[in-house]
C-alpha cells in the first residue's frame, strides 16, 4: 500500500501537494517515550520540590518536552478530528491574490510574520509581573494552558477564517451567531481591540522613554524593512534566504550602531524623546503600517523581527542551560493569596491568570488568526504549523520571562515593580519598602540597588515598573555571566531594552492592520454605499478605518501616559481582562461552527477552555467592578478620589489636584468600560450556546463556509520540505523558469501575477 500520495487538480500541471501517510515508526515512538518520561521527571522537580533550591533548567526542560509531546500528539488529534486540511483546495491567499491583502507567502516567511504579529507584551511583561505570586503557579498556568487553551484557539480561529476567505472574528461571530450575538461580539471586540493595543504602545513607550539607543535602533529597522520588501518583490523574487541573511546582518548593525551614537552628544539629544513624543511618533506608524502594501513594510519587518525574537529566546535558554541560575523566588509566595502584592493587586484566582494573559491564553491572536494570516496562507495544512506551533513558541517566551524574573534578588524584583507612590523613587525608601515584605535572603540596603542601576548604566532601576525592565535585568544577568562577564551587564540591558521594544512594536503595526480589517467588515454591514467597506483593499475605506484605529487607541495610550497611578500598573489588569474576554469570543465562536458542522463529539476540545475562561474572566470582571479595596476595584478608587476632590484633598498616587482629576476620569472609564466588556461577552456567550443546543438538536447545521476551489500551486506542508516535496518543487520551478505558469495566482488570474514570495 502507497504511503505517499500525490495530490493533483490538473492533468497538465504537477502535483500541488503531497500527503504522506506513513505510520509512525517504533524509533519515533521510543523518542517520543523518552521526551514524555524526561518533562515527567522535570515537572516532578518544579512542582514538589521543597526546602531547597531549585535550578531554572528543571523548568526549561519540563516545557520544552510538554511542547513537543503536545504538537506532535494533541495538535495532530485535533486535525484528524476536527480541521482535517486539503492542499488540493485553494486558500484565500490564492483566489483573491491582488498584492496587498492577499497573497500566498512562504511558510516560513508567514510563520515569521504571525508569530511576530502575536508576540506582543504579554508574553514579556505578564509573566514578570505575576512572579511576584512565585514560579510555580505562573509556569502551570503557561504551559498547560497554551497546550489546552491559546493554542487551540489560535489553530481553530486559522482554519475557521481560511475556509471562510479570510473573514474577521467579529463578521464571523455575525454570521454563525446571527444579528444580536454578532452585534455584541463586533462592539466587544472593537472596544476590546482599542484597549489591547493601547496597553501594548504603553509598553513600548516605557521602554523606548530616554532611551537614545532604543529609538535609534528601532527607527532603522523601518527602512531595512522597506528594502527587504522592495529586494523580495522586485529586485530578487523568492530569494527568501538571501534576503534573509542581508536583514539579518542589517538588524545586527542597527543594534550595535544603536549602542555606538548613544554615546555621542548630538545622539543623545536627537534620539533621548519624551513618552508624549514617542507615544506620537508610535500613532503615526501604526496608521502608516496599516495602509501600506503588506509585502513592503508589514511583513518583512515582522519577518526580520522574529529572528531577533526566536534568536534572543533562544540564546536565553541556552543561556539558563549554561550558567543553570537557582530560582530565588519561592514556589508560591505570600502575595498569592489574600495580601495584596506591589506588581498588581488581587489574589491568585483569578488575577493570576488574567495578568499572564499572552502567554498562556490571549484573545488578541484570534484578531491576527482571522486577520492577515489568513489571508497570507499558502496551504491548509500550514495552519496547524503557524496557529498551534506559533502560540506554543510564544508560550516559550512567557516561560523565559518568567525565569528571568525569579532568579534576580526578590528585594530588587519588588523594588521595580512597586508603584513610584510608595518607593519614592530613591534607593532609600525602596530598601525600606522592600525590607518592610518580609521576603526571604539577607535585607537590602539602599547601596543595592544604587549598585544594581550603576552597573545596568542606569541612573535609578527604582519604580521601573511595567514588568519590561525587570525582564531585561534578568536577561542581562544570564547574558553577562557566559557573554562578556559583568562588564558587559549595562551593554546586555541596553540590548534587552530594545529586544523588548522590537518584540512589542510588531503586535502594533499587524494589530492596527487587524482592527482596520474589524471595522472595515463592520462598516460594509450597513449595506448601500458602505457595502463598499466589505473590500478590504479598497483604498479610501482603508485610510479612512486605519484612522479610525489609530485614533481610538492612540487617545487611550497618551491617556496612559498621562496617568499618575502609572498608566501601566492601572491599565494591565483591564488589559489582560479584555484579552481574555476576547478570547472567550472567539472559542464561542469556533465551539459553535463545530457543533454545526456536526462534530458535537469534539466539542470539548475549544469548549473545556471557554468555560474555563468565562469563570476567571467573569470572577475578574465582578472584582474590578464591585470590589471595596482600593486596591482592586475602580469604582472604589473613582469614589475614594471625587470624595477627596470634594473635600480639597489628594487620593491614592496623586500628588496634585490636577493629577486627582486625571484618576476620577481614568478610573471611571476604566470601569466603565470593565462593565461593557463583561456584557458584550455574556450576551455572546449565551447567543453562542443557544445556537450550539439548536444546532445539536439538529444534528448540524448549515455554516458559512465558503465554495471550494482546486488550487492550481505548490507549497511544501512541512517547514522543512521533504525529499518528496524537493521534487514536486523541483518540477513547478522547471515551469515558472519556462514562463508556462506565474509564481502565484498561477491558476485564478491573479489581478497581480507579479506577486511573489515564493521560493
Amino acid at each position: 500500500m502507497a504511503t505517499i500520495e500525490y495530490l493533483r487538480t490538473d492533468p497538465d500541471l504537477p502535483p500541488v501537494g503531497v500527503v504522506d501517510k506513513s505510520p509512525i515508526t517504533a524509533k519515533k515512538k521510543a523518542i517520543f517515550a523518552g521526551i514524555a518520561i524526561i518533562g515527567a521527571i522535570a515537572w516532578a522537580v518544579v512542582a514538589f520540590a521543597r526546602g531547597e533550591s531549585v535550578n531554572s533548567v528543571w523548568i526549561v526542560v519540563a516545557a520544552v518536552c510538554t511542547y513537543i509531546t503536545a504538537y506532535r500528539f494533541y495538535a495532530k488529534f485535533i486535525e484528524w478530528k476536527i480541521t482535517k486540511p486539503r492542499d488540493d483546495l485553494a486558500t484565500p491567499a490564492e483566489i483573491l491574490e491582488n498584492g496587498k491583502d492577499y497573497m500566498p507567502m512562504d511558510r516560513r516567511v508567514l510563520y515569521g510574520h504571525h508569530f511576530a504579529a502575536i508576540a506582543g507584551a504579554g508574553p514579556l511583561v505578564g509573566p514578570v509581573l505575576a512572579a511576584q505570586m512565585g514560579y510555580l503557579p505562573g509556569t502551570i498556568w503557561i504551559v498547560v494552558g497554551v497546550v489546552f487553551a491559546g493554542a487551540v484557539q489560535d489553530y481553530l480561529v486559522l482554519w475557521a477564517s481560511t475556509k471562510r476567505r479570510g473573514r474577521s472574528l467579529g463578521q464571523m461571530a455575525r454570521d454563525e451567531l446571527g444579528a444580536i450575538g454578532g452585534v455584541a461580539a463586533i462592539v466587544g471586540i472593537l472596544v476590546i481591540m482599542m484597549i489591547l493595543l493601547a496597553v501594548l504602545a504603553l509598553v513600548v513607550v516605557n521602554a523606548l522613554a530616554e532611551s537614545p539607543w532604543g529609538v535609534f535602533s528601532i527607527g532603522l529597522t523601518i527602512p531595512i524593512a522597506l528594502f527587504m520588501g522592495v529586494y523580495l518583490r522586485y529586485l530578487r523574487p523568492g530569494a527568501v534566504g538571501e534576503v534573509s541573511v542581508i536583514g539579518i546582518v542589517l538588524l545586527l548593525l542597527a543594534i550595535v550602531s544603536g549602542g555606538w551614537v548613544a554615546e555621542t552628544a548630538w545622539g543623545e539629544d536627537w534620539f533621548t524623546l519624551s513618552k508624549v513624543t514617542i507615544a506620537w511618533l508610535l500613532i503615526a506608524y501604526g496608521f502608516f503600517a496599516s495602509v501600506l502594501p503588506v509585502w513592503l513594510l508589514l511583513a518583512p519587518r515582522d519577518y526580520l523581527s522574529t529572528f531577533m525574537k526566536i534568536g534572543t529566546i533562544g540564546l536565553l535558554a541556552i543561556g539558563i542551560l549554561i550558567t543553570m541560575p537557582v530560582l530565588k523566588a519561592p514556589a508560591v509566595s505570600q502575595f498569592a493569596f489574600d495580601k495584596p502584592g506591589p506588581a498588581f493587586a488581587g489574589s491568585l484566582f483569578p488575577f493570576l491568570f488574567i495578568t499572564i494573559a499572552c502567554g498562556a491564553l490571549s484573545g488578541f491572536h484570534a484578531l491576527v488568526s482571522s486577520g492577515t494570516t489568513p489571508k497570507l496562507l499558502a496551504k491548509e495544512s500550514h495552519a496547524r504549523m503557524i496557529g498551534y506551533g506559533g502560540m506554543l513558541m510564544e508560550s516559550f517566551v512567557a516561560v523565559m520571562a518568567i525565569i528571568t524574573a525569579t532568579i534576580i534578588d526578590q528585594h530588587l524584583y519588588f523594588g521595580m515593580n512597586a508603584p513610584l507612590g510608595v518607593t519614592g523613587g530613591t534607593p532609600e525608601k525602596a530598601a525600606a519598602y522592600t525590607n518592610s515584605l518580609g521576603l526571604s535572603g539577607p535585607p537590602a540596603t539602599p547601596a543595592d540597588f544604587s549598585q544594581a542601576a550603576s552597573d545596568l548604566g542606569e541612573k535609578s532601576i527604582v519604580s521601573r515598573t511595567g514588568g519590561a525592565p525587570t525582564l531585561a535585568v534578568g536577561i542581562a544577568e544570564v547574558f553577562s555571566k557566559f557573554l562578556g562577564g559583568a562588564g558587559m551587564k549595562s551593554f546586555w540591558y541596553h540590548f534587552a531594552i530594545m529586544f523588548e521594544a522590537l518584540f512589542i512594536l510588531t503586535t502594533i503595526d499587524a494589530g492596527t492592520r487587524v482592527a482596520r480589517f474589524m471595522v472595515s467588515d463592520a462598516l460594509g454591514n450597513f449595506g448601500g454605499a458602505a457595502r463598499k467597506f466589505k473590500d478590504p483593499s479598497w483604498r479610501v475605506g482603508a485610510w479612512l478605518c486605519s484612522l479610525l484605529v489609530v485614533a481610538a487607541w492612540g487617545s487611550i495610550l497618551l491617556m496612559g501616559v498621562n496617568d499618575p497611578l502609572g498608566g501601566i500598573n492601572a491599565l494591565f489588569p483591564l488589559f489582560g481582562i479584555a484579552n481574555q474576554l476576547l478570547a472567550a469570543i472567539a472559542l464561542t465562536v469556533v465551539l459553535t461552527i463545530i457543533v454545526k458542522k456536526g462534530y458535537t463529539k469534539w466539542a470539548w476540545i475549544p469548549g473545556i477552555p471557554l468555560v474555563w475562561d468565562l469563570l476567571v474572566t467573569m470572577t475578574a470582571s465582578w472584582q474590578k467592578i464591585f470590589s471595596d479595596d482600593p486596591k482592586v476595584g475602580y469604582w472604589t478608587q473613582n469614589n475614594l478620589c471625587e470624595q477627596a476632590q470634594a473635600a480639597g484633598k489628594l487620593c491614592l498616587t496623586a500628588k496634585t489636584p490636577e493629577e486627582v482629576d486625571i484618576v476620577i476620569r481614568n478610573t471611571f472609564i476604566q470601569g466603565s468600560l470593565s462593565i461593557v466588556f463583561a456584557a458584550m461577552v455574556l450576551i455572546v456567550a449565551v447567543v453562542g450556546a443557544l445556537v450550539c443546543f439548536q444546532a445539536w438538536r439538529k444534528g448540524g447545521s448549515e455554516t458559512t463556509e465558503t465554495e471550494e476551489v482546486p488550487s492550481k500551486i505548490f507549497e511544501p506542508s512541512g517547514f522543512f520540505p521533504t525529499p518528496e516535496e524537493k521534487e514536486v518543487q523541483k518540477q513547478w520551478d522547471e515551469l515558472i523558469a519556462a514562463g508556462k505558469v506565474a509564481p502565484r495566482g498561477a491558476a485564478h488570474g491573479a489581478e497581480s501575477p507579479d506577486v511573489s514570495l515564493s521560493k
